[in-house]
Formats: C-alpha cells, sequence, structure tokens
C-alpha cells in the first residue's frame, strides 16, 4: 500500500515538471478606418497607441455631418490570414438601430458588441445626434472574449466592418489582430488540484 502511494506521487511530481498549460493572447496589430462619403461623415481620428509591449488600445471617433442618423446597418465579417485573408466564420449584416434594442435576437453580434460596449457611446437605440466614438479599447478586454469566453485559434485575423449610415455606404472599419501562444508551465499545486 506504501508503495502504490510512493508511486503515485513520484508520477505526479514527473508530470507536473513536464505539463505545461497552453493559453494565447490577443496583440493588435493595425486598425485602418476609411471613409467612404466625406460628406456624411469623416474620422476625425483612429488609431492604435501602444503604451508598453502588453498594454495597446484603439481609440476612433466618426464626426457625423449630416444628422440625425436614424438608420444604421453594419456588415462585418472575420478573416483568417492564409496566404492573404481568407472569409473565417462570419459574415453577417444586422440593423444597428433594431440590434440596440433587441440584442438578443443576435448572438454573434451580441458577442462582438459586448467586446466593445464598455468604450463606446453607441450604447442606445437611434436616431444618434453626436459623434460616433469608441475610446481606449484595450487588448486586455478583447483578449478576455477571444480567448476566454470563446476560444479561437492562434494566426493573424481580420475583422472588418462597413457601416451604411442613413443608406450610405459611410465608413470602412478593419481591425488586424494576431493570436499568440504562450505556453506556461503549470506549477505542482495547480496539478494536484486538477488530479484531485
Amino acid at each position: 500500500m506504501m508503495y502504490a502511494s510512493t508511486t503515485c506521487w513520484v508520477r505526479l511530481l514527473v508530470l507536473s515538471l513536464v505539463m505545461r498549460e497552453i493559453t494565447s493572447r490577443v496583440e493588435f496589430t493595425n486598425i485602418k478606418c476609411s471613409p467612404v462619403d466625406k460628406n456624411f461623415a469623416e474620422f476625425e481620428y483612429c488609431t492604435l497607441k501602444s503604451i508598453n509591449r502588453t498594454y495597446k488600445y484603439i481609440s476612433e471617433k466618426i464626426k457625423l455631418y449630416k444628422i440625425p442618423l436614424t438608420k444604421m446597418k453594419v456588415n462585418f465579417g472575420l478573416y483568417k490570414r492564409f496566404s492573404g485573408y481568407k472569409p473565417f466564420l462570419y459574415n453577417q449584416t444586422i440593423d444597428g438601430c433594431y440590434f440596440l434594442n433587441h440584442q438578443k435576437s443576435n448572438p454573434v453580434a451580441k458577442f462582438f458588441f459586448d467586446i466593445i460596449k464598455g468604450n463606446t457611446n453607441v450604447n442606445h437605440s437611434c436616431p444618434y445626434n453626436h459623434d460616433i466614438i469608441a475610446d481606449k479599447l484595450s487588448t486586455e478586454v478583447v483578449n478576455h472574449h477571444l480567448t476566454k469566453v470563446l476560444p479561437y485559434p492562434d494566426g493573424d485575423y481580420m475583422l472588418e466592418s462597413h457601416w451604411v449610415l442613413n443608406d450610405k455606404l459611410s465608413a470602412l472599419i478593419s481591425l488586424l489582430v494576431s493570436f499568440v501562444i504562450i505556453n506556461q508551465i503549470k506549477s505542482p499545486g495547480q496539478l494536484i488540484k486538477l488530479s484531485i
């Protein structure tokens, strides 16, 4: 009996030295904002700011020249880089005004909206009588949603959105992100908790 217990602990110790935890981390690589109709809307700023190696955030402000904004449609697509960006999982068009009143109607759009809703003033239904701002959306917020809530495989991705405001294509926004795999050694305490 004593031999079996000792053997079990030795195996557990060897496993704890060998076992690694694989996680991923999101990194912003670029953001591109292009106004289509400058008479209707224009970007005052659209920036990716790096504070240090691990903390980056994006900010953008769309200045609306013809208000009120009563109709808003957004087409968003997720693309993965395989020798050029190819469609990956999602390509949807939503009525933004309807969606903001009925968020449960589209779970995919709600997943992406939940990422930005704490950092934007797009938080009520139409009409909009003010500029549209997304301020200091950090990698930590995106990292939580895209690695913990719904994990994605590693690689380079592009989230591209086409904004149709009051029935006019007004803006194109492309956010480029990378998922980087991180190998972390699990501590023996974590392994013991998992085995019990």
